[in-house]
C-alpha cells in the first residue's frame, strides 16, 4: 500500500470541514504513511480551506508532519487542469462552430 498515493476517499453527505478532514482522512491515513516512510516524509495537499483549518494544522504539528507549501491558485500543480485541457482541445480547434455557446466561451476564458 505504500506506493506514494492511496485510493480516493469519498466523503459521505455534508460539507468537508476541517474536523471531518482531520478525523476521516488526514489522521487515519497520513499518520500511517508517515510511519511507513519515516523521518523524510513530507505531506502534500492542496490549498482547500479544510486542509488548513487550525485543528488540522495543530494535529499536523503534534504529529510532527511536515507539509509541502503550495503556491496559491497554481493550476500547473493541479493534475485536473491537464484533464480539462485535453477534454477541451477538440473544441479549441473548431472554435467557429462553438463561438455562440456562452458556456463554452466561459470555459475557455473568452468571456
Amino acid at each position: 500500500m505504500l506506493v506514494g498515493h492511496r485510493d480516493l476517499h469519498i466523503f459521505e453527505k455534508g460539507s468537508v470541514t476541517g474536523g471531518r478532514y482531520r478525523d476521516e482522512d488526514f489522521e487515519p491515513y497520513v499518520r500511517f504513511f508517515k510511519r511507513g516512510v519515516g523521518p523524510d516524509f513530507i505531506f502534500m495537499n492542496d490549498n482547500a480551506p479544510s486542509h488548513h483549518a487550525d485543528l488540522v494544522d495543530d494535529f499536523r504539528e503534534t504529529e510532527d508532519i511536515q507539509r509541502m507549501m503550495w503556491p496559491a491558485n497554481s493550476p500547473a500543480l493541479d493534475p485536473i487542469e491537464y484533464v480539462w485541457d485535453m477534454l477541451l482541445q477538440p473544441f479549441r480547434t473548431n472554435q467557429n462552430t462553438f463561438r455562440n455557446c456562452k458556456k463554452y466561451s466561459m470555459m475557455l476564458g473568452n468571456v
